[in-house]
């Protein structure tokens, strides 16, 4: 009698087999890692990777053998739908070459940011392991950081093995506005990335780097460095307009199989059965891990900028920019605006300035 794992392996769709095995293998080996060097952000040097790697295994799936040639090599089952290895997906070529890009956008800001480094860790795992018991440290890292993300990342593959198994004869609409949609999303990602970096390179230097990428020609004061965060150019509209831009970018990427003409298509929602909503998952579940790291990250701004950073809370949303405006409205209402914006975005140095805890 096979066992529960095997029996679940077997019942899984032809096309999700070699890509749930590599999911597997990824999080027991960022795990062991984990433990052998004593860094847990073995996940994060890979996370500009795999979505792609997923996305083409879809995408591509008449050019993979029905045996894995070497270990970890991509195949399709021999019981996979002929139709799905005789033909390529326009739709799902298209979104392999938007998150190709994608992924090129991101492993240049973290190649420049020094992310890649073997020694590095991410800063917000220091801190959570001297808040927490060393043993729920590592019941954390097994689940979440080794598990759960690399769970995430293999969702975000299944958009575009919806688009394989539609099997379109041609691009539709819904195609070319989602495409240009994303493409404007990854430039803009693109300047909040050189604005952010511009900013922490002057901050730490004191010296305009020169930096010809777009957004990142701002003209930064030592009223911006002594504030400690950046608040002009796009981050003078989000808090995070990186997060929301790769937020946005993986709702565009589940909604083109969605929104195309051939089944399956988005079923109209129902207050009786979350069936219609699990098409979303992928992106639903990547909004949630933002919006909850999101929440640590700020919490950790908060206690080296009390003040500025509240201020800053306050008057900038978190996420979406058009809601700036509404919080600035309020803020007016109140009559506390003034004030605010001089914590936010003035330039005269002892009224930005405060002194940074320890």
């Amino acid at each position: 009698m096979a066992s529960l794992p095997v029996t679940l392996f077997r019942g899984l769709s032809p096309t999700f087999q070699w890509p749930v095995k590599f999911c597997l293998y990824n999080a027991t080996a960022a795990f062991v890692l984990s433990i052998i060097t004593g860094n847990v952000s073995q996940v994060d040097r890979v996370w500009t990777f795999l979505p792609t790697i997923y996305t083409a295994y879809f995408a591509l799936l008449p050019l993979w053998p029905t045996e894995p040639q070497l270990f970890f090599w991509p195949y399709v089952p021999k019981t996979v739908n002929s139709e799905l290895v005789q033909q390529y997906s326009p739709r799902a070529l298209l979104m392999l070459a938007l998150v190709f890009i994608w992924m090129c956008r991101l492993s240049y800001n973290t190649w420049r940011r020094g992310l890649f480094n073997l020694n590095d860790e991410d800063y917000r795992w220091a801190i959570l392991r001297q808040k927490i018991p060393v043993w729920l440290f590592q019941v954390f890292n097994f689940v979440f950081i080794a598990f759960i993300q690399n769970v995430i990342l293999f969702l975000l593959g299944v958009p575009t093995q919806i688009a394989a198994v539609q099997q379109p004869n041609s691009l539709s609409t819904s195609d070319y506005v989602l495409a240009i949609l994303a493409l404007l999303d990854i430039a803009t990602e693109f300047v909040a990335d050189n604005q952010q970096y511009s900013f922490q390179t002057y901050k730490r230097t004191g010296v305009h780097a020169q930096n010809e990428w777009p957004g990142a020609g701002i003209k930064w004061t030592p009223a911006d460095a002594k504030r400690g965060f950046v608040t002009r150019g796009l981050w003078a509209w989000s808090r995070h307009p990186n997060f929301f831009c790769e937020q946005s970018f993986w709702a565009i990427i589940n909604l083109f199989p969605l929104l195309a003409p051939e089944s399956p298509t988005l079923a109209p929602l129902s207050l009786k059965s979350i069936t219609p909503i699990w098409p979303l998952l992928p992106s639903l579940v990547l909004c949630t891990l933002f919006f909850s790291s999101t929440g640590f990250t700020e919490g950790i701004s908060l206690s080296k900028y009390p003040e500025g950073y509240r201020a800053y809370q306050s008057r900038v949303s978190m996420f979406i920019p058009f809601l700036t405006p509404v919080w600035g409205f309020l803020l007016q209402l109140q009559g506390k605006k003034a004030k605010v914006d001089r914590l936010v975005y003035g330039q005269d140095v002892d009224t930005v300035g405060e002194k940074k805890t320890q």
